[in-house]
């Protein structure tokens, strides 16, 4: 009997959409209340921004394609079985990765919008690392600037393998 490697799945590998998942983001966030969405691609960084405004509080969440390429291209490595050579390959990751995002930024605003509605979170508890300051910046990046937060690299305050 021969047996079968089985290929790793990889969560939204079969996306083909990006257009509807941002539909349906945009009805979420309506029937929410936000008074603007708005979608932008950045080619360059291989991001997309979503930016809204509920009850006058500015929101932007961005979602980078290319830690979703990394995580596809871990699963399933270039090999010499595959059409066409490592760097198309790898940009079709990265293709695949902007349409995705898309899908994970829906799922996630699905997620966050039922738990504000079941009362489970508050928006501000939801969204306050995204909300933006005066200046244009997000709490996030302003908190990270105080140094309030560990550097990524510095050992965890709670090591939960212990």
């Amino acid at each position: 009997m021969i047996s079968r490697r089985r290929r790793a799945t990889v969560p939204y590998a079969s996306a083909t959409s990006g257009a509807s998942a941002r539909d349906e983001i945009t009805k979420i966030l309506r029937r929410f209340g936000a008074e603007s969405i708005g979608f932008m691609d950045d080619f360059a960084k291989h991001e997309v921004l979503l930016a809204f405004t509920h009850r006058g509080r500015r929101v932007e969440l961005r979602a980078n394609a290319q830690g979703w390429a990394a995580m596809y291209l871990r699963a399933n490595p270039y090999t010499y079985r595959k059409r066409g050579t490592r760097p198309q390959y790898e940009n079709e990751a990265l293709r695949q990765g902007l349409v995705a995002v898309n899908s994970i930024l829906r799922d996630w605003i699905k997620g966050q919008m039922v738990a504000v509605e079941c009362g489970i979170m508050s928006f501000e508890a939801v969204f306050i690392g995204h909300m933006l300051l005066q200046d244009g910046r997000t709490m996030l990046d302003r908190v990270r600037e105080t140094g309030m937060l560990p550097a990524p690299d510095e050992e965890k305050v709670v090591d939960l393998k212990r």
